[in-house]
């Protein structure tokens, strides 16, 4: 299969850069022929790599897999989603935002901006970087360099998506409620949907897919982040008269849950 040989090889060069052309040569070989074992190897390289450049070929491979691989998980076109009783602008989907189609997914990103360093991490920010590609951990480094500085809470950089179905990327950092949110923890956490809406709008973008920011290892309690979250969206689009689709995405059945509530009731 072709996109095991592309994986194959992406292991292989990843592999050298880490650990010496032997050592890679005995990681592919005792994977060969486990698609899932080779790419959790990918993945954990990839996590951990330093943002730099890489060659055509390394580039052709690893973007003819990853395409394939979130083509086979089935991409969603945001337009075919319904609307909510609550607000014809917005919809809810749970799954995995990497298969969306929409021109602005949402990445909650740290102050680093360069993704998740744990490998094989489940957070989204690990599965944006990873299925994006190695180009996209690059583009946030050179932003990273020019800015000088860690992100702000609050604020939101827009980047390439490079492999996934949408057109970019508004990377936005919460506030750290540890599970105690105050006033200025809830301020923040508005000013990431407003910023990622105002990123959105400046971009030209019909669409643009949230995630749950700032509710995983940040510690926003999800109840009142979705509040947060539908409140604010829904006075930007008013106060813009903007007609930009919003979808609000979902990984947890207990998140699910929460915005059904809020959206249908």
């Amino acid at each position: 299969m072709k996109r095991m040989k592309d994986l194959a090889y992406c292991v292989s060069c990843l592999a050298a850069e880490r650990f010496g052309t032997e050592k890679a040569r005995e990681t592919v070989a005792s994977l060969e022929g486990d698609d899932r074992a080779l790419f959790e190897a990918y993945r954990a390289l990839v996590n951990v790599r330093e943002p730099m450049s890489a060659t055509d070929k390394f580039f052709a491979a690893q973007d003819r897999m990853l395409q394939d691989r979130i083509a086979e998980a089935g991409i969603v076109d945001v337009g075919a989603l319904p609307r909510t009783s609550l607000d014809g602008r917005l919809s809810l989907w749970r799954g995995d935002i990497t298969t969306l189609a929409a021109d602005v997914v949402v990445n909650a990103a740290n102050c680093r901006l360069l993704g998740c360093w744990v490998p094989g991490h489940h957070c989204i920010d690990n599965a944006i970087h990873t299925y994006a590609g190695i180009q996209l951990r690059a583009e946030c480094a050179r932003i990273m360099r020019s800015q000088g500085r860690p992100e702000p809470t609050g604020l939101a950089k827009m980047t390439g998506a490079y492999n996934l179905p949408a057109k970019w990327i508004a990377h936005t950092v919460g506030p750290i409620a540890d599970g105690s949110p105050d006033a200025e923890d809830r301020a923040l956490l508005a000013s990431c949907y407003e910023s990622c809406m105002d990123a959105a709008l400046e971009a030209g973008a019909a669409s643009i897919a949230f995630c749950c920011i700032g509710t995983g290892v940040f510690g926003f309690p999800q109840e009142e982040a979705a509040q947060i979250a539908v409140r604010t969206v829904r006075g930007w689009l008013d106060e813009s008269e903007s007609s930009i689709h919003v979808v609000f995405d979902v990984f947890l059945e207990s998140d699910e849950k929460i915005y059904r509530d809020i959206l249908f009731s």
